[in-house]
């Protein structure tokens, strides 16, 4: 009995300090509604999860709003961050301005394992594996044959202790060809702690988030502080879900979220701290439109010498459905292109060489620093010497060069290069490559689609927020970004995809060769059967003549019908 109560108390106790850690859980939710010059209308969906819990400590396994099925890889994995994308579409900086987060067309993957990880490649592969049955995404093809370690583009995004950052223990690749459908969306809800079945969560409807001209879902985890003094360690789960909207597919510039979504909003969820709405006003000056119903509160930000207005909803228990009214009367075209965007492009002709080109846009006054990282597949060998960088005609110098050479079959080409770009420039950055022939069973079903190289990333600080509505690296929600003004700003962006031709071979002459071989084997096998398998048997020929024989049958067929009778 003695033991019995003794047991009973350790079950309470746990139970207890199960119940503490997990009351320090917080959720947010969050919706950015903005109009794009363009005639495209940008909603951004945030969730932020914050989970004040020791890392070192090890009970990932006792979760509540967190999802412990992402919790239990985290933590067998040693991973200190992990960033995820699943995108379709392409973001047009130069008209779009900079989303709120980033994301490269199709998928993108790249991660940072804890120092004390000793098997770096292997837990990589066990984390693209746990991902692809998590999301039910293609992320089992990533291998060593498509993952790099860059060493500038990117960096930790959270808290770390480390004394200096060894990108041995970061990981990136990519999968261009990748296809976002609802088998991404079903699984990325349920992470959430009220699923779809209440928030912001329920506009999330895939017949109408696929037929957005641009639609991207993210997850991104991170160490953050738990206070100013950071003297404790907290996890952060931030999924994003961005679309893009073209009133020519909505059919008139008045949205709603009945037209957008397909419904209205139901209520807030109820594990949420904050749920709210927010509208950028910002774009009355070339469009004026009106709201209804009327804000909660109009909050003005000013951050980098960006001034943006924002009606706030502070969405209520009951039913909400916010939509806009456009004066036709007046609108105004007015396109200000960001400080920094970039293209990516082939170049030659034939089936012999070709070239890598990305151009690179300044627009600040001022000039910029960025980064450039291309991750280009082993079946596309590029040449270090043919490396060209031009600005408005002058060849300049790279600050910093990396490159790993790939090989066949092992591992990707990887270059990242640090330019200083000339104010107000076009930086062109060249490199050629070589075709070269694959193994037949290389090739997928639609071979003359052709094959992908995934994005560039150009990475850079901008000293002014000039079409910048990114979150500060301090803070996880879009409140957080309002009057954020920083000495400097970072963004990525990333490059279209590029579509390369192989020499391909002639895959219908296999499929002639083998109709024709069955034919022929057929035709042969066919009669040797018969003569092989048959046995010939010598019949006694019949010598009366044909007028006997058919008297006999007659006389025969009369004596039958007589009996009968």
């Amino acid at each position: 009995m003695k033991y019995f109560a003794s047991w009973i108390v350790l079950c309470i106790i746990n139970q207890l300090q199960c119940t503490l850690s997990l009351a320090h859980d917080t959720f947010t939710e969050e919706l950015l509604i903005k109009p794009l010059f363009g005639n495209q209308v940008y909603a951004h969906f945030n969730f932020a999860t914050v989970w004040n819990v020791e890392p070192e400590n090890e009970n990932y396994r006792h979760t509540n709003l967190f999802p412990r099925a992402l919790a239990e890889i985290v933590e067998s994995l040693n991973v200190q961050e992990l960033h995820i994308s699943l995108t379709s579409g392409l973001w047009r900086y130069e008209t779009w301005g900079y989303p709120v987060i980033d994301a490269a067309p199709g998928a993108e993957v790249w991660a940072w394992f804890k120092p004390h990880t000793k098997n770096v490649p292997g837990n990589w592969q066990l984390l693209t594996n746990s991902l692809s049955g998590l999301l039910c995404a293609s992320f089992n093809f990533v291998d060593h044959k498509n993952t790099i370690s860059p060493e500038f583009s990117f960096r930790p995004r959270g808290v770390v202790d480390w004394p200096s950052v060894n990108n041995s223990f970061v990981r990136y690749a990519s999968l261009p060809r990748e296809i976002v459908c609802t088998e991404n969306l079903t699984p990325f809800k349920k992470l959430l702690p009220c699923g779809s079945k209440a928030g912001l969560a329920s506009l999330l409807n895939s017949g109408h988030i696929h037929n957005t001209k641009y639609h991207s879902i993210g997850l991104h985890l991170r160490q953050v502080c738990q206070t100013e003094s950071c003297d404790a360690i907290a996890l952060e789960l931030q999924l994003a879900v961005s679309l893009v909207y073209d009133y020519a597919l909505l059919g008139t510039k008045d949205w709603s979220f009945k037209n957008l979504f397909g419904q209205g909003l139901h209520g807030k969820c109820p594990l949420a701290s904050n749920s709210s709405i927010y509208v950028d006003l910002s774009s009355r000056a070339w469009h004026n439109f009106g709201i209804f119903p009327e804000p909660n509160k109009i909050e003005t930000s000013i951050r980098g010498g960006q001034v943006s207005d924002y009606a706030v909803y502070s969405i209520p228990r009951y039913f909400l459905n916010v939509h806009a009214k456009y004066d036709a009367s007046f609108e105004l075209s007015i396109n200000i292109p960001p400080p920094l965007h970039a293209n990516q492009y082939l170049t030659g002709y034939g089936q012999q060489r070709g070239g890598i080109v990305t151009e690179i846009y300044n627009n600040h006054w001022n000039s910029l620093t960025v980064i450039l990282l291309q991750n280009i597949a082993w079946f596309v060998p590029v040449y270090l010497h043919t490396l060209n960088v031009v600005s408005n005609g002058q060849v300049i110098t790279p600050t910093v060069l990396r490159y790993g050479p790939g090989g066949q079959r092992k591992k990707p080409y990887y270059i990242e290069v640090v330019l200083k770009l000339p104010p107000r420039s076009v930086t062109t950055v060249s490199i050629d490559f070589d075709y070269v022939f694959l193994e037949w069973q290389e090739y997928p079903p639609d071979a003359n689609h052709g094959f992908y190289i995934g994005s560039a990333v150009v990475s850079s600080f901008l000293p002014l927020a000039k079409n910048y509505t990114g979150l500060p690296q301090d803070s996880s929600t879009v409140f957080g970004s309002f009057n954020a003004s920083r000495s400097g700003y970072l963004v990525q962006i990333r490059t279209e995809n590029m579509v390369i031709t192989l020499p391909t071979p002639d895959f219908s002459m296999p499929y002639n060769v083998i109709c024709l071989a069955c034919t022929v084997v057929a035709l042969a096998f066919g009669p040797l059967h018969n003569i092989t398998t048959k046995r010939l048997i010598l019949k006694k020929k019949n010598e009366e003549k044909l007028i006997k024989r058919l008297k006999n049958r007659l006389v025969e067929k009369f004596w039958k019908k007589e009996k009968e009778e």
